[in-house]
């Protein structure tokens, strides 16, 4: 089984969240920090980049999406880097793939169907809720949920209530999430904080601790279409939450970052945040995700070249 059963619901710690207190400049000093770590190169530089590739959400949010592109996503997640390049690597065998496939809940069964065409257990993740405003009634975000997960979808990303976020009404946040665990059964809730449109580090920290609270399996940065996506200072403070719950409750909950996140580079960076903010043991993708629908033609193209010294065109290394 990949992911244990999610926790009993805690009680919503109010007095907690009125505790909160964010210092916003050691929060940036810290991201620069970050920003600043030696990369690994070479064949450590490879080998951080397959772990990368295994924690990838292959995403599509199109709003052209067919059961064709799924069906090529599908198969792209389940062969994600050329047997060629991963036998030079003698990692041929080794069971590679991304960390799932993310689709609209109207492609999950394309997506379902195509992985089981393919013999392949990867999961497939649905965003739900009235992503990305998350502004549509509630009954109809649960509808959403349910018909997901009925068409096969193993995880739902779902989308807090900003409105609420923003005004302070936890309670009713927290209420809301819950129903949407509920609703979940037994699929892996991650819960999408919008952090560009929460206005301050402050309602990010307890946003984070209403999502983790109320079952969350996961918190996550944002959508992706934000104006403002995953940023190093919002991850900072995100993993700060995670941290704090997990020493107050022993549970651990997992972090993904969403949006603009293009490069082989910046994949490194993300990996090496989570190992200095929570550790190794948040280094694997049943505790860390990378949503993403360009990183892998470039890390793949990094990989080409760690493998041969040359470059690939990206019309080398397609889709599928």
């Amino acid at each position: 089984m990949l992911f244990s059963p999610f926790p009993p619901h805690c009680t919503l710690d109010l007095e907690w969240l009125s505790k909160v207190r964010v210092n916003t400049q050691a929060v940036l000093r810290r991201a620069q920090c970050i920003q600043g770590l030696k990369i690994p190169t070479k064949q450590w530089q490879a080998a951080w980049l397959l772990k990368a590739v295994t924690c990838i959400d292959l995403t599509t949010l199109a709003g052209d999406d067919t059961p064709c592109n799924v069906h090529r996503l599908c198969m792209k997640a389940s062969q994600p880097v050329q047997y060629e390049l991963l036998k030079e690597m003698d990692m041929h065998d080794k069971g590679v793939t991304t960390a799932a496939v993310c689709v609209y809940p109207s492609r999950v069964a394309d997506a379902v169907q195509s992985l089981k065409a393919a013999n392949s257990n990867l999961p497939v993740a649905s965003v739900a809720t009235g992503f990305p405003a998350g502004q549509t009634p509630l009954e109809s975000r649960l509808t959403e949920v349910r018909m997901a997960v009925a068409d096969g979808a193993t995880e739902i990303d779902i989308v807090i209530n900003r409105t609420l976020a923003l005004t302070g009404q936890w309670e009713a946040m927290y209420d809301e999430i819950c129903q949407f665990r509920e609703a979940c059964g037994d699929a892996h809730l991650k819960a999408i904080l919008a952090v560009g449109e929460l206005g301050t580090f402050a309602n990010v920290y307890k946003a984070s601790l209403v999502a983790m609270m109320a079952g969350s399996d996961f918190i996550k940065t944002s959508t992706g279409k934000e104006s403002v996506n995953a940023t190093y200072p919002v991850a900072i403070v995100m993993g700060r939450a995670i941290r704090d719950y997990f020493l107050r409750t022993g549970h651990k909950v997992g972090f993904k970052p969403a949006g603009g996140i293009r490069t082989a580079k910046e994949s490194l960076v993300w990996l090496l945040l989570i190992k200095e903010e929570l550790g190794n043991d948040w280094l694997s993708p049943q505790l860390f995700r990378l949503g993403a629908s360009s990183l892998l033609a470039d890390i793949e193209r990094q990989i080409y070249h760690h493998v041969t010294g040359q470059y690939a065109a990206y019309h080398e290394l397609p889709m599928a």
